[in-house]
């Protein structure tokens, strides 16, 4: 028998690992947690009592005899709290004993990694280890004293979290202020100008127009007398790559770039973290280590020139950022291409990009503004923008779209320039923007609700649970005028349009809204956005040993038990909204939830004959 066991938790890292072990050393998984939470004993100091998973019993009794038989176990899970707190339950469940038991840790699956992390292993950190424990009976807590008074007070069988309730709440609230935003209008104008050599532009005017009457009269003077150039400006700018990735930003440019979910971006990331690709895809840390910084710079002067070279160390600025591994970067910068197949493939490409152009140089600008005027004061203005040197652009183009309005011609200041055709087009104000996943991850993000091992499971729970669902509506058809100006004038058209459209974004359900108005109104500090990311702070102080995790959940439970008890008395939660009154019996129409679903009441429930109820769908 080998001397050595190493316990990880997925059979793919298993693999991998092995190969870099010698015979000596024999790999097993776990596949993922061994044990459940079983019960949480309030009047004991919130102590949890822990079984082990019906589905994991041959598994531990394989481990145990493989560890008995063993000098050494290693437990090599992840290097997170969730990592943490597995190896702990290993420990546990199997009776290690302590000085035959060695922790280690590595954010890369490479025999560099591995080697390093057998030369330097640890003990269990219990402070990480209670932080996740905490994390875990505060969840188990809220969630198994708020269900039963949302089965009571709103409908059987729904569930509420910590975290989960308050992205409910991100949603629902962006949805009403999407519902009662009033839109206006105004009318943009555009001038297409030629210079000398007969090289035509694209400008803007220097003020919008409020209704389309006032068009024509603004521009009155437009074929009355020559344009020139009164103005030229033309400024050096520069272009600084982003940060290597995290997983809140991989996740939001897979989801731009490659239409990837968040769910899927994690699966395909975890397989090329599994097979010794990438570093740890669940980090908040944009830092890089020196040798990968070393090998990124490697790679650029040989493939670009030393001119492309530009060391940089960025510095993590997500807020309440903790564990800072490094960012999300290939393990062998020299492997341009890397993954099973086409999607891990694109996610590979779009990792080793983004953290090259990070060691990049900056993109060098030319950007030009032009003023061309007439004799009667109307201004209209060109900007545009020349790259003269690609820097980082070279290998990665992110968002073009800041001032990038197109190449402007050779312009002199004083040249005549000849006006083409003009157009003035209606323009509506737009209210805020639905979530994406990846958007509604990023507002997570900066508000401190959660961490990046939570982003993906809150998003798939929430659809999972009725709450959320991703919209399919194509939006309203809306009308919008637009006016030509050529041959000395002015031809208006009526154009069609879509607006409002919902599609693949984060749409709450009624049921969504109807539970986020019962937690909100009565569970308030627990839906608040500070207070959730307070508790995030309080598992960071845990983990460093800075504040002990009972005190913690005391004082959280101390405040919350009361709110269970006055949520109980409340009245019963029907979002009910009155449709009108039946013009045969004259009584009033209701919409509302029952107890096992919506329905239409004719009547009240007050009343001496019984009111009617129709179930919708």
């Amino acid at each position: 028998m080998p001397k050595n066991l190493v316990i990880v938790e997925s059979p793919a890292k298993a693999k991998t690992i092995e190969k870099f072990l010698g015979p000596d050393f024999k790999v097993e998984s776990s596949f993922g947690h061994i044990r459940d939470l079983d019960n949480v004993d309030r009047e004991n100091m919130f102590s949890p009592s822990y079984v082990v998973s019906k589905d994991k019993k041959d598994i531990v009794s394989k481990l145990k005899k493989l560890a008995k038989d063993s000098e050494i176990v290693w437990l090599a899970s992840d290097e997170d709290r969730e990592g943490e707190a597995i190896a702990w339950h290993l420990a546990e469940t199997l009776k290690l004993d302590p000085l035959k038991t060695n922790r280690i840790v590595f954010h890369e699956i490479t025999k560099k990694a591995i080697s390093k992390a057998i030369e330097e292993p640890r003990k269990i950190d219990m402070g990480i280890v209670n932080a996740q424990q905490a994390r875990r009976v505060m969840d188990r807590i809220v969630g198994f004293d708020l269900s039963p008074v949302l089965w009571k007070k709103v409908r059987a069988g729904l569930s509420a979290g910590r975290v989960q309730s308050v992205a409910v709440r991100l949603i629902v609230e962006r949805e009403r202020e999407i519902l009662s935003f009033q839109s206006s209008s105004d009318f943009r104008i555009n001038a297409n100008f030629s210079n000398s050599k007969g090289e035509s532009f694209i400008t803007e005017l220097s003020k919008s127009a409020p209704n389309e009457e006032s068009v024509e009269p603004m521009l009155k003077s437009l074929n009355a007398n020559m344009f020139k150039v009164t103005n030229l400006e033309k400024k050096s700018a520069s272009r600084k790559p982003s940060a290597p990735f995290t997983t809140s930003t991989l996740q939001q440019e897979a989801s731009r770039k490659l239409g990837y979910q968040v769910n899927r971006t994690m699966s395909l990331a975890q397989g090329l973290y599994e097979s010794g690709l990438i570093t740890y895809m669940r980090t908040d840390s944009v830092n890089l280590s020196e040798d990968a910084i070393n090998d990124a710079t490697a790679v650029i002067s040989e493939n670009y020139g030393h001119q492309y070279v530009q060391v940089r160390k960025y510095s993590t600025k997500a807020k309440g950022a903790q564990e800072a591994h490094e960012a999300i970067r290939p393990t062998d910068m020299s492997k341009s291409t890397g993954g099973n197949d086409d999607q891990q493939k694109k996610l590979y490409d779009l990792i080793w990009k983004r953290t090259l152009a990070s060691q990049m140089s900056d993109a060098k600008l030319e950007r030009t503004t032009a003023e061309i005027e007439n004799d009667s004061g109307l201004k209209f203005v060109a900007k545009g923008e020349m790259i003269s040197f690609d820097g980082f652009l070279k290998v990665y183009k992110e968002n073009m779209n800041e001032d990038n309005s197109g190449i402007l011609p050779n312009l002199e200041k004083g040249e005549i320039t000849n006006l083409i055709s003009a157009t003035a087009t209606q323009r509506f104000t737009r209210p805020p923007g639905r979530f994406s996943e990846a958007t509604l991850v990023k507002s997570m993000e900066e508000l401190g609700i959660g961490r990046p091992s939570t982003y993906a499971p809150t998003i798939t729970t929430i659809q999972k649970r009725g709450y959320v669902q991703k919209g399919d509506s194509e939006g309203m058809e809306r009308t919008f005028s637009k006016g030509n100006f050529s041959d000395k004038k002015w031809n208006w058209e009526q154009i069609k349009e879509n607006t409002g459209s919902n599609k693949g974004k984060m749409v709450p359900t009624d049921l969504g809204n109807l539970v986020t108005d019962f937690l909100n109104q009565h569970f308030a500090p627990v839906m608040d956005y500070q207070f959730t990311a307070k508790m995030e702070s309080d598992f960071d102080l845990i983990s460093t040993g800075s504040a002990p995790w009972t005190e913690v959940l005391s004082d959280f439970y101390s405040d919350f038990s009361p709110l269970v008890g006055k949520a109980g008395d409340a009245e019963r939660e029907s979002g009910q909204r009155t449709l009108g009154i039946d013009p045969e019996s004259g009584k009033n129409i209701y919409v509302r939830l029952a107890k096992f679903g919506p329905v239409i009441q004719v009547g009240e429930t007050s009343d001496e004959e019984k009111p009617k109820f129709v179930g919708l769908p």
